[in-house]
């Protein structure tokens, strides 16, 4: 599932239901989203990340003392313990194998996906007994291509590395469309099922961006396995 901005206990510039405890929000309020969050969930627990943009992915069970630090997935096989993805632009993906019961949450920003954390999230996945082709994947909510400009030479460049990225922005600039080169990825890996979330941070007031407003909250994306 993902979040909206709708609904918390955090004033602006993080209004309202921001759940990131790292962009200047009271953490009280923080903590109180967060608690919402898993409440209407029914969850005893998630797992949060301390996001770098990097590619590092992380195993846990429900057992850490707090977000896991320097990683940007979660994979876990543990029934009831769900694992999250905070984003404000970047691409939020939820993947889960549901025979296996193993699911991960992946930070795609411009400089993961380029390094290739999605890979990584598949590798620690099939690692614990998951199968790609059983996998189902969400690519949730992101800056979209058409409003993602950047320079020509880093658009190339990440173009090179994550194939289908490449994309022109509604005013005919170099733009990325991360979203496109991570379906791709995914279809490359042998993913069986996956599914595109088509808001677009920047033009949805109901989400948080960073690209539009700067300073602001995030939202998260969230998956667990049931227990038996």
């Amino acid at each position: 599932m993902v979040t909206t901005r709708e609904g918390g206990a955090s004033a602006p510039p993080y209004d309202s239901f921001n759940l990131a405890d790292h962009v200047g929000d009271d953490r009280s309020a923080v903590s109180a989203n967060r608690d919402r969050l898993a409440g209407e969930l029914g969850l005893s627990a998630i797992a949060w990340m301390e996001q770098v943009h990097g590619r590092t992915v992380t195993v846990v069970d429900g057992s850490e003392p707090g977000p896991a630090e320097a990683t940007d997935a979660l994979v876990t096989a543990e029934p009831g313990v769900a694992v999250a993805v905070l984003v404000a632009d970047c691409v939020p993906i939820l993947l889960g194998d549901p025979e296996a019961g193993i699911v991960g949450a992946v930070h795609a920003g411009r400089v993961g996906a380029r390094v290739g954390v999605l890979p990584a999230a598949l590798r620690a996945m099939t690692e614990a007994g998951a199968e790609p082709g059983r996998i189902e994947a969400l690519l949730g909510p992101a800056v979209c291509g058409e409003c993602y400009e950047v320079p020509a030479q880093m658009a190339r460049d990440v173009e090179e590395h994550l194939p289908g990225s490449l994309s022109r922005t509604s005013t005919g600039t170099t733009g990325l469309d991360l979203r496109a080169g991570l379906w791709r990825q995914l279809a490359e890996a042998g993913v069986g099922r996956i599914g595109v979330d088509p808001r677009c941070t920047v033009e949805n007031r109901d989400l948080f961006s960073y690209r539009r407003d700067g300073r602001c909250g995030r939202i998260a994306a969230v998956t667990w396995a049931e227990p038996a």
